[in-house]
């Protein structure tokens, strides 16, 4: 198809342009793991400059449909989103079951999860870390980082934040894995009861490191979640800071509507 082919009317060229892989992308005419043509097959087929070019794929990227890998190319996104249930992925039936939340959640919205331990060890609590957990800043606490997958495609990249006189008696703690159900189910074990959960969430642009470590995009966003478990007795016995590749993910919430 030709630039004549485009529609003629006063939208940006790179926008028109932009719209027209968008609708061979959703007719199936560029396919999920199709790459995208070049930006010298663009240049020629919409008779156009590399400029517009490279701004009807930015324009691409930032619309989640294709993702581009320096060195390699764009290519045709074919990872649907996760659905996330956050009142459900903690219920302590889960928990019971051996189920941690992340393959409850999993479990409920296909494909195959998968877990790489980073880091399990002692660490100072970072400055937001030691205000919710009510811990000095630069405290010891135990730190437990992760990085999550799905059919083998890094989603997320978690770290827990515990109480070092909470946990220092818990072996299962510093294992990599922690057993049935979770750090949570080791924790009600010890009568550190949960009782409830608060969530913090802010939408922004992956930093150069979380770009690698999820395989972004440049430029891609990203849902920084920042959850603290509260037990029965109101203290909060870990804090779990959360970076999520935002268009793998729906956040959904359920709330009650009474006091």
């Amino acid at each position: 198809m030709d630039s004549s082919g485009l529609a003629s009317t006063a939208k940006a060229k790179y926008l028109q342009i932009a719209d027209d892989l968008a609708a061979q992308i959703k007719s199936g005419a560029l396919a999920p793991g199709d790459a995208v043509p070049s930006e010298a097959e663009l240049m020629e087929r919409y008779g156009v400059a590399s400029g517009t070019v490279r701004k009807a794929v930015a324009e691409l990227r930032t619309t989640q449909l294709i993702e581009t890998h320096h060195g390699r190319g764009s290519y045709v996104r074919s990872r649907p989103p996760v659905q996330r249930k956050s009142s459900d992925r903690f219920r302590r039936a889960h928990r019971l079951a051996g189920k941690a939340a992340y393959l409850a959640e999993a479990e409920q919205s296909g494909g195959v999860p998968s877990v790489n331990v980073l880091f399990v060890g002692p660490v100072d609590a970072p400055a937001e870390i030691a205000e919710r957990l009510n811990v000095p800043a630069g405290a010891k606490v135990l730190a437990r980082k992760r990085r999550y997958f799905r059919d083998g495609t890094p989603t997320e990249e978690a770290t827990s934040y515990l109480p070092w006189d909470v946990i220092k008696d818990i072996p299962e703690m510093f294992a990599e894995n922690p057993g049935g159900g979770g750090i949570y189910a080791r924790l009600e074990e010890r009568n550190h009861v949960l009782a409830e959960f608060t969530e913090t969430v802010r939408a922004r642009l992956a930093t150069k490191a979380e770009t690698a470590a999820l395989a972004l995009s440049p430029g891609s966003p990203v849902i920084h979640l920042v959850r603290d478990a509260i037990t029965e007795a109101g203290r909060v016995v870990e804090v779990c800071d959360t970076i999520m590749a935002a268009d793998q993910f729906v956040l959904d919430y359920r709330f009650a509507a009474k006091d």
